[in-house]
């Protein structure tokens, strides 16, 4: 099976992968909405990717706008449905990295982070308007695409009552975010091509992951999570060696410059390291 270019990121930079990712999306999703409840302008003078704001060197807003309030009142209605969101958000997130693996689905996430902040670039530079207005939005759109792609079969219940399979939910998606696409373009103005754009750039992480995850579909979740014990198993067996010394239990992985003999005078296959190889008092088998 062809590696591919995500494959090859994965095999050299595994370690960089950040376990429970969707932990700390969860934690900011919800800093975000106490932001909201208690003062959303915070969020849009402060934190938000305002590229004006940005170029007279308020960096910190390339990171700081994931914290978008979703909730901008303290409703029963508008918690219940914020709770629902992040718990399925969370579900989602959480499922695809032990199907994928930590790597994979940090990259996925992440690359959705950069990709944003290209879009609202692209709308920024074309139109000039300085603001972003979303944090995770397409972001967890893409995440939960990807779910449906790898587990289309899936059902949820719809309002907690109606079974749908999870790929009309994302087949819905899919034509919703087309419609907002072709409507934006026919508005045939500078503002409606940068803003498609910006959508499309939006959402690569996923346009990306569609083309490069023929070989992942091949693994049901099973499979892939036997996989990831499996490598987890082989990490944790204790290192197999070829040479031990009787005396003090080095073999050549803990030193490779180590030089290892049998002793001749010892009754029974004792091995030494040269440091104890003549120094050792034989071992006489009783009568």
């Amino acid at each position: 099976m062809k590696e591919n270019f995500i494959d090859r990121l994965e095999r050299k930079y595994r370690r960089f992968g950040i376990p429970d990712l969707m932990r700390y999306v969860v934690a900011i999703e919800l800093i975000g909405a106490i932001i909201g409840v208690l003062s959303p302008a915070i969020y849009y003078n402060f934190l938000s990717l305002n590229f004006n704001a940005i170029l007279h060197g308020q960096v910190w807003r390339l990171v700081t706008f994931i914290f978008y309030p979703e909730i901008q009142g303290f409703s029963v209605v508008d918690i219940l449905i914020f709770g629902i969101m992040i718990y399925l958000y969370y579900s989602i997130g959480m499922t695809l990295e032990r199907m994928w693996g930590t790597f994979r689905f940090t990259l996925y996430y992440i690359s959705g982070v950069v990709f944003s902040i290209i879009g609202a670039l692209v709308l920024y530079i074309f139109t000039g308007l300085p603001v972003w207005p979303a944090g995770f939005e397409y972001i967890n759109m893409s995440l939960f695409l990807a779910f449906a792609t790898l587990f289309p079969n899936e059902v949820f219940l719809l309002y907690g009552i109606i079974p749908v399979k999870v790929k009309w939910l994302g087949i819905i998606d899919i034509v919703l975010l087309l419609v907002s696409v072709v409507m934006q373009i026919m508005s045939f103005t500078v503002l409606g091509f940068a803003g498609a754009l910006a959508i499309i750039i939006s959402m690569l992480n996923f346009i990306i992951f569609f083309v490069t995850s023929k070989n992942t579909k091949r693994f049901s979740r099973s499979e892939r999570k036997r996989k990831t014990e499996f490598r987890r198993n082989v990490n944790n067996i204790t290192p197999m060696y070829r040479h031990r010394c009787a005396i003090c239990g080095r073999t050549e992985r803990d030193n490779p410059e180590l030089e290892f003999r049998y002793c001749s005078k010892c009754e029974g296959n004792y091995e030494y390291c040269s440091d104890h190889i003549y120094t050792h008092e034989h071992v006489k088998n009783s009568q």
